[in-house]
């Protein structure tokens, strides 16, 4: 039996014998007796273990080390303790696997940057079973919302030829000795091109969007830009969903619904974690994201957001120009004189990705960056350019490889359709449901600059 079954069929099973696998959390021998704090990783919540002398080896028993895996055999019964309404009281204990004595992961507080030093035993940690639950919760919810939608999951290749985003910051994919060839032919390279891990899956969604209608990737991207910051990996997952027949206002409605949509089923589904996390870590998480529900979702255009930052009686650190992005420190005012979130559309195409749709005035191109209070900006999406003329000159513009990416203009040609996507960093997303303010702490393994652990 786990611990979650026992928590959903409390009132079935008192007084009833019960067998349970499980790790210590938390051991407090006395002299006569004993409680363990037992998790199995099934329910947030630990189960106390009770014990006496009347166990056997009640000796080796108190002797347990905080981390040992355990078999328990007992009765469940109603408890009086204060935190815990129901608890096992032992008959017999069992040691699975012992724990040296200079286990690292105390019943104490430890800093996020010593659990980062430890990342094998964090999940053990009640803060990052919190998290990591939220994290699986939200990739059922966003899979559940696309899939009930009629979208098709595409697993994109991670491995490509093309820079999405054209920033030139891909790490490189070869089998070549870097270090040996004096000049580097890439046509003796194992895919005889240069290659690197992909940046974005959007190009190929494309592809089978013209197929499907509607396609979503949900999977791994790779940055190999240089920023050591608290909202920056090389490495992290991306939602991104190409929808067909579908212009900016009607992405724009999407965007909404996803949001809400997963933010309603993390609160429904993680009440114990999002709780625990409101109660120690960010204070107002739970408030803040059922504010959100409830918020409307202000639309204005870039031009008009930096009028209107222009005129706002603050004393920018970056001051606010047409033609140019905006700071975080603009986006906190903007989503806090708006009570809400925020659509920005009608960006410069100067300051955008070349495959985004021209608007009639030249000069800026249907795109929306989404950014919501206390996060800054979560989702950037946009209508593509489904004119090939226009979309040949831009790649000419900017001296792009159009050889390289002939493939994505001739979806231009063969039956090209008005279409609309938008991508989302998966890890910013966990950053607003949880309130954890580091990238590297709703991560698993963080690969950062400098940094490839475990």
């Amino acid at each position: 039996m786990n611990i979650d079954k026992i928590m959903k069929e409390k009132e079935h099973l008192l007084n009833k014998k019960i067998e349970i696998n499980g790790w210590v959390r938390n051991h407090r021998p006395q002299k006569e007796f004993g409680f363990i704090d037992l998790s199995d990783g099934t329910n947030f919540k630990h189960l106390q273990v009770v014990y006496d002398k009347s166990v056997s080896d009640f000796d080796l028993v108190s002797n347990i080390h905080n981390g040992s895996s355990i078999k328990v055999m007992g009765i469940l019964q109603k408890s009086e303790g204060k935190n815990q309404d129901i608890e096992l009281k032992a008959m017999n204990i069992q040691i699975l696997g012992d724990c040296s004595s200079d286990y690292p992961l105390q019943a104490k507080r430890h800093s996020m940057e010593f659990l980062r030093s430890i990342a094998y035993l964090r999940p053990r940690a009640n803060l990052f079973q919190a998290v990591f639950k939220i994290r699986s919760l939200a990739s059922m919810a966003i899979h559940e919302y696309f899939q009930k939608r009629g979208y098709i999951y595409l697993h994109a290749p991670l491995i490509t030829a093309s820079d999405c985003e054209g920033a030139g910051e891909m790490f490189q994919v070869t089998t070549l000795d870097l270090e040996k060839e004096k000049t580097i032919d890439y046509q003796k390279d194992f895919f005889g091109k240069k290659t690197g891990l992909t940046v974005s899956g959007q190009l190929q969604a494309e592809t089978f969007a013209m197929a499907f209608s509607k396609v979503y990737t949900f999977g791994p991207t790779f940055r190999a830009e240089n920023s050591n910051t608290k909202v920056h990996a090389s490495e992290f997952w991306m939602i991104e969903p190409e929808i067909a027949f579908c212009d900016i206002d009607e992405l724009m409605n999407i965007e909404e619904d996803f949001l809400k949509n997963i933010i309603q089923y993390v609160l429904e589904h993680g009440q114990e974690e999002l709780q625990f996390l409101d109660k120690f870590t960010s204070p107002g998480l739970i408030e803040k994201l059922n504010n959100l529900l409830q918020s409307q979702f202000t639309k204005i255009t870039h031009e008009e957001v930096i009028t209107l930052l222009k005129k706002a009686p603050v004393k920018w650190e970056f001051t606010p120009s047409y033609g140019k992005d905006i700071a975080k420190e603009h986006e906190k005012y903007l989503t806090e004189y708006f009570k809400g979130p925020v659509f920005i559309t009608n960006w410069p195409k100067d300051i955008k990705a070349f495959y985004m749709k021209l608007n009639d005035d030249g000069k800026t191109v249907a795109a929306v960056d989404l950014i919501v209070p206390e996060a800054g900006e979560l989702m950037g999406g946009s209508q593509r350019e489904e004119d090939y003329d226009k979309l040949l000159k831009r790649m000419q513009q900017l001296n792009m490889n159009i050889k390289e990416l002939q493939w994505y203009l001739n979806l231009r040609k063969y039956g090209s359709v008005i279409h609309s996507g938008f991508g989302m960093g998966f890890e910013r997303l966990l950053m607003y449901l949880t309130g954890i303010d580091n990238i590297r702490d709703v991560i698993a393994y963080p690969r950062t600059p400098g940094n490839c652990e475990f």
